[in-house]
């Protein structure tokens, strides 16, 4: 297999790749430019917390809100619950009330056929039911 490098600029690209790009900053070339997600999602970042959309920072941030209103007593975020066949569900947010409640909370932008399938599965073998936001 030959490699062609076209410029100085790609051979400092491939250098970076290679090692992690630990050796420091690197020109890139324009088709080295971040990459768009695939649903127009924005990662965005709210009291030092990434998050993978505006949307999920949001309610995290009404979710703190609640907190500090005394109607929410704590909430978790990203929390897997496991399914048949190896695979895993990734419920957004997990909340627990002060009246005892439990919710699970799931920030969706778009509904894809994978998120209906495995939220419809997550439904049936255990006792919850997932609200979509």
């Amino acid at each position: 297999m030959t490699l062609r490098l076209n410029s100085e600029i790609e051979l400092q690209a491939l250098k970076a790749r290679m090692r992690g790009n630990k050796g420091g900053p690197v020109s890139l070339g324009p088709s080295e430019a971040p990459r768009k997600s695939k649903y127009n999602a924005v990662i965005t970042e709210a009291l030092g917390i990434k998050f993978h959309s505006k949307k999920e920072s949001r309610y995290f941030l009404e979710l703190v809100c609640r907190q500090k209103m005394g109607e929410v007593l704590y909430f978790l975020r990203q929390v897997p619950i496991r399914l048949p066949g190896n695979t895993k569900y990734i419920v957004d947010f997990v909340e627990f009330h002060a009246d005892g409640s439990v919710h699970y909370v799931d920030t969706k932008g778009c509904r894809t056929a994978a998120f209906i399938k495995n939220k419809k599965q997550v439904e049936a073998l255990y006792p919850i039911s997932i609200k979509e936001v």
